[in-house]
């Protein structure tokens, strides 16, 4: 997929979850119950053990039917490794224009984390393609992405943190793109009781409360 479809992708879906489990062989299921319940993208972290493989399997999978993201990726090697091994986008937990510079090399998406009005254009004076404001919730949720669009109505953002069936709605808003869901969606206990249509349902959920929050925000807008 070139740059611009995988955005269009992420911006139509407007939920990215957040796939953090202790095996690989729990990610790939997880994200297959994910894409069961309609969300075409997914993001494994660089914290699941076998992480690369667990990506190059699902890349294998699913092709262009999932957009693939790799997250947690500290630095430029790390996301090199993710890109060959199929990842389409890249997030990371804080600011590194090196990495940036890597996802820039080979044309795919990046999303770095940023928290502060400083931080949040430097990424994106860097070439951020998206911003994941990130920890979201401990600084004020919806009204803090709110307050960042204020001067920086031009950078699309992702909040990550607190992010949840309540939240999701007012996130996007407050000016989101799009949200990025965690233990909200795939959640320990859920994998530990072997319950994976759980995660089936709780995409269904997300979506339907996604599709509800831009029906109003376009009834607002007429």
């Amino acid at each position: 997929m070139n740059k611009q479809t995988i955005l269009s992708f992420i911006r139509d879906v407007g939920i990215v979850p957040i796939v953090r489990t202790s095996s690989a062989e729990s990610a790939i299921r997880a994200v297959d119950a994910i894409h069961s319940g309609g969300i075409r993208a997914a993001e494994i972290t660089m914290t699941v053990p076998g992480a690369i493989r667990a990506l190059e399997k699902v890349a294998d999978k699913f092709g262009d039917q999932l957009v693939l993201g790799a997250g947690t990726v500290l630095d430029p090697e790390t996301a090199r490794a993710c890109l060959l091994a199929g990842a389409e986008f890249l997030v990371t937990p804080s600011l590194k224009t090196a990495t940036i510079e890597m996802a820039r090399r080979y044309s795919k998406v990046i999303c770095p984390g940023a928290l502060t009005p400083t931080e949040v254009l430097t990424a994106w004076e860097a070439g951020a393609d998206l911003v994941k404001v990130f920890p979201c919730g401990n600084v004020g949720g919806p009204k803090y992405i709110k307050a960042l669009k204020g001067p920086f109505p031009q950078i699309e953002m992702i909040p990550t943190g607190g992010v949840n069936l309540e939240t999701a709605g007012e996130f996007l808003k407050a000016g989101a793109c799009a949200v990025a869901v965690g233990s909200e969606l795939v959640d320990a206990r859920t994998i530990a009781e072997g319950r994976y249509e759980v995660f089936e349902q709780r995409a269904r959920q997300y979506l339907e409360v996604i599709a509800r929050a831009r029906a109003e925000m376009k009834a607002a807008a007429k």
